[in-house]
């Protein structure tokens, strides 16, 4: 793709030499000499390379150009916006960079230069839509991938059972508490199926009431209902080919379970008002976080439809139960946070916050650990990595206890007292901080050399 480089100066000149520089090296060129055209020219150009003079009206000054940059960046984040400045303006231009711009040229532009970066900008625009390429691929093919990393034993073979399934047209049942990813696994079986060029439908069976369930899975035909003013085909017809994702199986009621357990038997379904049912191929797949046995056991569920759909069963570990793979998910899920938080850094997670979120239960699985690290990410405000302190407080939890040996002695003096005390807050401040000394410091309001001396009273290292 030919990208546009949209030039912002007010010297004709300026923009005539260089819009025939880059020209000549492939390059459509837009040109503006103030912000209401720069701005009008962006959306029309749809423009992803800016080289942006500092030096705009009405008053001349940078921070004209400085005011044009940060608007720039806020209609078109995605955008690299090369600033040149003159020598007194280098502290202006760093602190642009700071807040999004891609680079900046000083005064006067060495030709060479300014195609280098140009150039390097436009590699990098090109790498950016090739991740984004990718990640649109892999989520058309496999849903959220978020469910498919670990390596955890249940959760190998959990992933190795649903990849031998896959290419059968076995139905295949998927079991696990709520948030461990299930319709992500059926995803997963449905793209490497054979069915993977048809549809693949997700209907959750416990979100609908029984009749609208009933009209939504089989169709009906007009004038079947009140409010049925035409034909529906309904969720199986338009799965023929395909696969049909049964979500909470579980709620089904007990009517509507015998219709699905003769579409698994004869592939044959009956439309609500129809005279004659109609052929289809989907494959099932079915999914739910309750014990099915049991409710065979009482009678809620029907044990033959329950043999159908449980062709193949694939449990799905909860995340408590794979704790060796919540680093590798947490710092997966931090990943995809930036995408929601404008500008936010490369951000990794700090061996203590690590500590925190390994020591919790995860009742809601992956999906409580997504909101976790969008959380963090939001409350790190910028900073390049999660503290304890960015986590939410039922995983911060208390603050570790205090070795034995701190406490003082039985008999103890006020002062041997006040020395223990100091001691061990000074101890848990920097087992907080993983042995930082300024961030304790900062935490006991003391300054680093006042921290140093206590140490060393102590005898803390």
């Amino acid at each position: 793709m030919t990208e546009t480089v949209l030039l912002i100066d007010d010297d004709p000149g300026f923009r005539d030499a260089y819009r025939e520089l880059l020209a000549l090296e492939g390059y459509a060129v837009a040109e503006a000499g103030a912000a209401p055209k720069a701005l009008s020219e962006l959306r029309r150009t749809s423009a992803r390379l800016v080289v942006l003079d500092l030096m705009l009206p009405p008053t001349g000054r940078p921070e004209e150009g400085a005011a044009l940059a940060d608007r720039l960046l806020a209609e078109r984040p995605a955008a690299k916006v090369i600033v040149v400045s003159g020598a007194g303006e280098t502290p202006l231009a760093l602190r642009l960079v700071e807040r999004g711009a891609y680079d900046f040229l000083a005064k006067p532009v060495d030709p060479d230069v300014l195609l280098s970066v140009v150039a390097r900008a436009a590699a990098r625009l090109a790498l950016e839509d090739r991740v984004a390429e990718l990640e649109r691929s892999l989520a058309a093919r496999e849903g959220d991938a978020s469910a498919m990393l670990g390596q955890s034993p249940a959760f190998l073979e959990a992933r190795t059972l649903c990849e031998r399934a896959a290419p059968t047209d076995v139905p295949v049942l998927i079991t696990g508490d709520s948030g461990t990813g299930k319709e992500v696994f059926a995803r997963y079986l449905h793209a490497r199926s054979r069915r993977k060029d048809k549809a693949f439908i997700a209907v959750n069976c416990g979100a609908l009431a029984p009749t609208l369930l009933e009209s939504t899975l089989f169709g009906h035909r007009k004038g079947a209902f009140t409010s049925a003013i035409k034909d529906a085909p309904g969720l199986f017809v338009e799965a023929d080919g395909g696969t049909l994702f049964l979500d909470e199986i579980g709620d089904m009621e007990p009517a509507l379970q015998v219709k699905l357990l003769r579409v698994l038997e004869t592939g044959e379904i009956l439309p609500v008002g129809a005279a004659r049912p109609l052929t289809v191929d989907v494959r099932v797949v079915s999914a739910t976080h309750r014990a099915l046995e049991s409710m065979v056991a009482d009678r809620t569920f029907r044990d033959d439809l329950y043999w159908r759909v449980r062709g193949i069963e694939i449990a799905l570990p909860r995340l408590a139960d794979r704790v060796g793979d919540l680093p590798l998910l947490a710092q997966h899920f931090l990943n995809l946070s930036r995408a929601l938080v404008p500008r936010s850094p490369a951000t990794a997670i700090s061996p203590g916050a690590m500590r925190r979120l390994e020591a919790c239960d995860w009742p809601g699985n992956l999906r409580e650990l997504r909101h976790e690290m969008q959380r963090a990410l939001v409350m790190a405000g910028g900073r390049g990595e999660i503290l304890e302190e960015d986590l939410s407080p039922a995983r911060r939890g208390s603050a570790p206890a205090a070795p034995a040996g701190d406490e003082p002695a039985e008999g103890a003096t006020l002062e041997e007292k006040i020395a223990a005390l100091e001691r061990r807050e000074i101890a848990a401040a920097l087992r907080a901080t993983q042995g930082n000394r300024s961030q304790a410091a900062a935490r006991l309001g003391l300054s680093r050399q006042g921290l140093l001396n206590k140490m060393d009273r102590h005898g803390l290292k």
